[in-house]
């Protein structure tokens, strides 16, 4: 009876997982990864620890291609949300923390037209 108990439970978390959308990457969380960017990319100089943490979460989190063009919004929307924001810090941001992003970091990108 017990073997059954424990079939069934196994059964139902594996059906779960299954029918279970996938959750969809939010300028929240988009957000968060960069905000200990955000002197870097408006001041210079170079990126905090926290913030590179952010950029390599932000890959980690972008891994299908709806995430990767959602966070390529998200992070358009972002940067126009700071005039003071350094173009040219941005496009360095990935490659000063190490990582290579599907996504941009700019404020003038067409998210649509790229191919992820």
């Amino acid at each position: 009876m017990k073997g059954i108990i424990i079939l069934t439970i196994v059964v139902l978390a594996m059906i779960q997982l299954m029918f279970e959308p996938g959750q969809a990457l939010t300028c929240g969380q988009v957000d968060a990864s960069l905000a200990p960017c955000i002197p870097y990319l408006t001041q210079g100089g170079e990126p905090g620890a926290a913030c590179c943490s952010g950029v390599k979460s932000l890959k980690g989190m972008a891994q299908t291609t709806a995430d990767k063009k959602a966070a390529c919004n998200c992070v358009k929307e972002a940067a126009n949300r700071y005039a003071s924001l350094k173009d040219d810090a941005a496009q360095a941001l990935p490659s000063k923390c190490g990582v290579t992003l599907d996504t941009p970091i700019s404020r003038n990108v067409n998210c649509d037209a790229i191919s992820f």
